[in-house]
């Protein structure tokens, strides 16, 4: 696992930018991690892959998921993974909106139920406003979150605005690791 940690921390490195930026969050930074950078690459997906899924197995989650777009190839590369291991895991997407059309759903993926021990998933997480909207949607719902995963915490918030909905944040990586 000390590979994969090593390999995926070099990856976010290279893909971590220097300048003025304007994050999600409203936020003003001098450093911007565009995850996908990583999690759309073989070597980036299959490293955050690995490295999550062994959380996963070890909090012995039952369905994990995450808000589109950053949880998107992260959430393939584990269901690809659980499916290969034989775990049984469901993963899911939550929309920003419900879809206006069709079946009208926030959530996508197989159904969940509320017996499911849930982990929320993203790339980053800055002040923690998408997994925050994340939990609250699912709880709308009457499903309960165990915790959040992030492959980076920026350390801007996220843990402390999480925290105030009695949600647990952990991560791989602080983005202080990778400066």
């Amino acid at each position: 696992m000390n590979n994969l940690r090593n390999n995926l921390k070099k990856l976010l490195k290279e893909s971590l930018i220097k300048g003025d930026f304007v994050l999600t969050s409203g936020k003003k930074s001098k450093f911007y991690l565009n995850g996908r950078n990583v999690t759309l690459t073989p070597e980036g997906v299959y490293c955050s892959a690995q490295l999550i899924f062994k959380i996963i197995k070890r909090e012995k989650a039952t369905a994990i998921g995450g808000p589109t777009i950053g949880a998107d190839p992260i959430l393939g590369a584990i269901a690809f993974l659980a499916y290969v291991k034989k775990y049984p895991l469901k993963t899911f997407i939550i929309r920003k909106t419900t879809k206006k059309h069709a079946d009208k759903k926030q959530i996508e993926g197989p159904v969940l139920n509320k017996k499911d021990k849930i982990i929320i998933i993203d790339d980053t997480a800055t002040t923690g406003q998408s997994l925050v909207k994340s939990v609250t949607v699912l709880r709308d719902y009457g499903f309960k979150v165990k915790n959040t995963l992030v492959l980076v915490d920026r350390e801007e918030g996220a843990k402390e605005n999480l925290n105030k909905i009695d949600i647990k944040l952990s991560s791989i990586f602080k983005l202080k690791n990778l400066l």
